[in-house]
């Protein structure tokens, strides 16, 4: 299973989840004009995912046997699984883990790029069976 996380898809995977981030950030600062930022950062989060789906579609996983459809519901899940693993990382590493192993500076930070890193690789796989799945 590791082999999958030195292909070239995984690093278009990689590529174009950073371009999704980036759309993420920068729609947050243009919303943020014209609604709250709890809101902004809603809608840039929407943004981004969209913009992920966009190009997983058009870039990574071009071989899909799934409908936009079922791979937008498929991708959705995916995410929300991701945002969920993030928040329990991200937690116990700050409150919990981190404090215990006696880090004291950088902790939420610390905490929150592992929080954000680990869903990259269970979103991939999740995307790759799921979200688009190939043909059998």
């Amino acid at each position: 299973m590791i082999h999958q996380f030195f292909s070239k898809q995984f690093i278009s995977f990689l590529i174009t989840g950073g371009i999704a981030a980036t759309v993420n950030f920068l729609s947050r600062i243009f919303y943020n004009q014209y609604f709250s930022f709890s809101a902004s950062v809603i809608f840039a989060y929407l943004t981004g995912m969209v913009a992920a789906f966009i190009l997983a579609k058009m870039f990574v996983f071009k071989s899909s046997t799934q409908t936009i459809k079922q791979s937008a519901i498929f991708f959705a899940l995916v995410n929300v699984l991701a945002a969920a693993q993030t928040w329990a990382i991200s937690m116990g590493l700050n409150f919990y883990i981190l404090p215990a192993l006696g880090f004291q500076k950088y902790v939420a930070e610390i905490a929150s790029a592992a929080g954000i890193a680990f869903p990259v690789f269970t979103s991939y796989l999740g995307h790759k069976r799921w979200s688009f799945k190939k043909p059998s």
